[in-house]
């Protein structure tokens, strides 16, 4: 089952896990790393690894903004966001639900959140 996850990942973002070879510039320029437990990197090499149930369970899913800094910054081509987004996808089929829905996004605005923040909110739920 695990190994069919981590296939249904891999084919779902059209991902090469393989290519990297964990140099960390991905973290290294995520700017919501001290909000994550997992950080780009460890997500690209949990998913090369086949261990997916603690990506599945973990609030790092929600933190990513898919700035896609980390994609810029993959001397291999990797897209770490893009793993992010294939395992939070993965996640809401999963549980066939979402971390958000439209009518919480107001509530969580402020007038320093940037508007970035405001549009990877809405990519992180279905209508």
């Amino acid at each position: 089952m695990n190994n069919n996850l981590q296939e249904q990942i891999i084919r779902s973002g059209d991902l090469n896990v393989l290519k990297c070879m964990r140099c960390g510039k991905c973290s290294a320029t995520c700017p919501s790393y001290d909000e994550m437990e997992y950080h780009p990197h460890q997500f690209v090499y949990m998913v090369e690894k086949g261990n997916i149930q603690p990506l599945l369970n973990s609030e790092s899913l929600y933190k990513c903004l898919t700035c896609f800094a980390c994609v810029e910054r993959c001397p291999r081509g990797v897209e770490p966001a893009k793993v992010v987004e294939a395992v939070r996808l993965a996640a809401v089929r999963k549980q066939d639900g979402n971390h958000l829905t439209a009518d919480k996004i107001p509530a969580m605005l402020d007038e320093d959140l940037p508007q970035q923040a405001i549009v990877t909110a809405l990519r992180k739920y279905a209508k």
